[in-house]
Order: C-alpha cells, then sequence, then structure tokens
C-alpha cells in the first residue's frame, strides 16, 4: 500500500464528510486572505498560536507548506437547525477539531506531518501568545486560511463540494505530509 493509500485508509475512521488529495502544483497563497485575518474577520489575528501572525509570515506559511510532497484536504459537515444556528457551527466546529485530531492520530505513521485546521486553536482557556511558548505544541493545528489558502480553490482541485448543502456548516483542513515507503516498498516514491 503506498502512502496515499494508507493516508485514506487512516481518515476513512476519523469522521470526516469528504477527502481529496490537493495537487501541490495547484496551490495559490493569497495576501487577500491574509489581510482578512489582518483585519480581524474572525477574531482570531494576533490572539492565538494557531493564526497569524504566530504562524509566521505569508512567504513563510508558503515555504513551510512546499517542503511537503503532498497535500490531503478534508471537510466535516455538520447539520443546523436553520442558516443562522451559532449554537450548531459551534458544535460542528468542536466536532470537526476532534475530527482532526482523530486524523492526526491515526496517521502519525507520517513523520513531520502538519495538519491545518480551521479558525483558531481554542485548547487553552487563555492562549499564552504571544508571552509564552504554546502549551500544546503537539497538539496545535494552524489555521488553513492564516497560510492564504482560498478553500473553495482547494476544495475544488481536490474534487470536493465547498458547500454541504441547505442547513449545514462545511468545515476543511488539510493534512501535508512526505512521501514515505511503507514496508513492503522502500526505494518507491509516490
Amino acid at each position: 500500500m503506498d502512502t496515499r493509500q494508507r493516508i485514506l485508509a487512516a481518515a476513512a475512521g476519523c469522521g470526516l464528510f469528504e477527502t481529496g488529495f490537493v495537487p501541490m502544483e495547484s496551490l495559490r497563497f493569497y495576501p487577500e486572505v491574509r489581510a482578512a485575518c489582518e483585519s480581524g474577520q474572525c477574531g482570531q489575528y494576533d490572539r492565538c498560536w494557531a493564526c497569524p501572525p504566530a504562524v509566521g509570515t505569508l512567504a513563510e506559511c508558503r515555504a513551510r507548506v512546499l517542503s511537503y510532497d503532498g497535500m490531503l484536504l478534508f471537510s466535516g459537515r455538520y447539520g443546523l437547525d436553520d442558516p443562522f444556528d451559532l449554537e450548531g457551527m459551534r458544535a460542528g466546529l468542536v466536532a470537526f477539531k476532534d475530527a482532526a485530531d482523530r486524523l492526526d492520530a491515526a496517521t502519525a505513521f507520517l513523520p513531520g506531518r502538519l495538519i491545518l485546521a480551521n479558525e483558531g486553536c481554542g485548547r487553552c482557556a487563555v492562549c499564552s501568545w504571544p508571552a509564552a511558548p504554546c502549551r500544546k505544541p503537539r497538539a496545535l493545528h494552524h489555521a488553513i486560511e492564516g497560510y492564504g489558502f482560498m478553500v473553495h480553490e482547494l476544495a475544488a482541485a481536490a474534487g470536493m463540494a465547498y458547500m454541504g448543502g441547505p442547513n449545514t456548516v462545511t468545515y476543511f483542513g488539510a493534512l501535508l505530509f512526505h512521501n514515505t515507503p511503507g514496508p513492503a516498498q522502500k526505494g518507491v516514491s509516490v
């Protein structure tokens, strides 16, 4: 089984809605998305280790991403009572972060992997940013938008639905990985 097959098998039990591989050559990093972070649209900018500026400059994020061989985009879709169901959206976000944690644990066979998820971290009641180092760096998942991605483009490149349908909210994350040969494929790259 090659690396991508192992990743898909691992992801299958994580409670995700969809998964798809994004061609690395299709990745675009948008300063406008980072500008939206800086303008405070989600309220996490300069407040936690998962978001800018803590994750680095856009150039640093780009270099970090492009040091990997592959990207698996993943999503979670969660039902809402109505389009304005903020409690349902928050519950979906918590469930999605749990699914990202399960994917992280299930892909422990990938050395140096990086998980990107949604909207800040939320692991600690009060983040230590910027006064002290992250208290839970192994559990930290950087915000996917903080890397300058237009998520709808990633979804299109991965062949995934961007919108989950009426009265739903869909969250996205990414697993960045290095191709590593499995035990039966030493010396083979994917």
